[in-house]
């Protein structure tokens, strides 16, 4: 019963969890904060990129290659350690209580995988979440926006203007213009990077790997670092909004593998013995211990020679003492 309210507790989690980057992402239950900006601000006047899917890493490569690579990394990783361990020290857990067996195999890619998964839309709920309340225009904001320098009054580059109906262009575009810090593919990228490489490090100690490990984390690496510069260059992000991509993703990756899952490393039996109890009376009040002592009954016998009878059993016996006891003199009474 415990197990199952465990696992119950962690299917509400993953669910609220799963709801809460929806919410975020396609509804405006959370508004962005609307800042104001400077006419003419040469930091957000860069040309309009275009819309997100004609990016050269569009969002959808980034979601399929973080959901895709530590995937299939953990699963071949997973196969190999499985049929290359000895039989003995397989990880052998009941999951469930006393009605249901996971096999290790199973259960280690489902922990690993789900801790993953989880830890990818906390990535993304962080990331709108800064990105809801700063409200920080990205280097283009001003092209979407479009606002009317002559109508709002425009006459130095020092002027703020604060009005929410300030741009002209398409709601959605400004909308989307308005939410910039941190960068949510760059946190994205670093964390499955992250999570992947930290597993290949930890979990590959096979032999013929000490090339290999590096050469696969560095790819990975580069690969993250890449949707950042990539973001930065066509004008998507500033490079403070990719740098804080990197910290959130990484940060969480990082909590995730060393004090989530325990480093990749298997379950191991927590049962120490248990110490003899005192004894207790009828009454259920404790007994006082004595210490032992050693009788001398019990030395004697160990210094004893040890005889055989005449089915050769070896047997112990007292012998006879040497002192004889000098019988006590009567006294008669006349």
């Amino acid at each position: 019963k415990t197990s199952s309210k465990i696992i119950f507790c962690l299917l509400v989690i993953m669910a609220g969890t799963v709801l809460l980057a929806y919410y975020f992402e396609y509804t405006d239950t959370f508004p962005v904060h609307v800042q104001g900006f400077f006419c003419y601000d040469k930091t957000f006047s860069k040309p309009y990129p275009g819309p997100e899917q004609s990016s050269r890493i569009p969002p959808v490569l980034v979601y399929s290659l973080v959901t895709a690579v530590p995937t299939l990394t953990i699963l071949v990783g997973e196969l190999c350690v499985f049929f290359t361990k000895a039989g003995g020290a397989q990880e052998k857990t009941i999951v469930t209580a006393d009605c249901c067996y996971f096999n290790p195999l199973l259960r280690r890619v489902v922990r690993f995988l789900g801790v993953y998964i989880f830890g990818l839309f906390t990535t993304t709920i962080f990331a709108n979440a800064g990105q809801v309340v700063t409200g920080n225009q990205t280097p283009h904001f001003l092209s979407a926006c479009r606002p009317n320098y002559t109508a709002l009054g425009c006459k130095s580059p020092l002027q703020y203007i604060t009005e929410r109906r300030a741009c002209t262009g398409n709601p959605l575009v400004v909308m989307s213009a308005r939410r910039s810090f941190p960068s949510k593919d760059s946190a994205l990228s670093v964390y499955s990077a992250v999570y992947t490489v930290m597993y290949v490090t930890l979990v590959f100690r096979t032999k013929g790997t000490r090339l290999t490990k590096p050469t696969i984390s560095f790819v990975l690496l580069c690969l993250a670092v890449l949707v950042g510069v990539v973001r930065v260059a066509e004008y998507r992000n500033h490079w403070a909004d990719v740098l804080a991509g990197f910290f959130t993703g990484g940060g969480i990756a990082v909590f995730l593998v060393t004090c989530v899952i325990n480093n990749f490393q298997q379950l191991r039996s927590t049962l120490t013995p248990q110490r003899p109890q005192r004894p207790e009376s009828v009454l259920g009040m404790p007994m006082v211990t004595l210490p032992c002592v050693e009788s001398p009954l019990e030395k004697l016998c160990g210094d004893l020679p040890f005889l055989r009878s005449h089915d050769h059993q070896p047997y112990r016996f007292l012998a006879p003492p040497n002192v004889l006891v000098q019988p006590r003199p009567f006294s008669s009474e006349v």
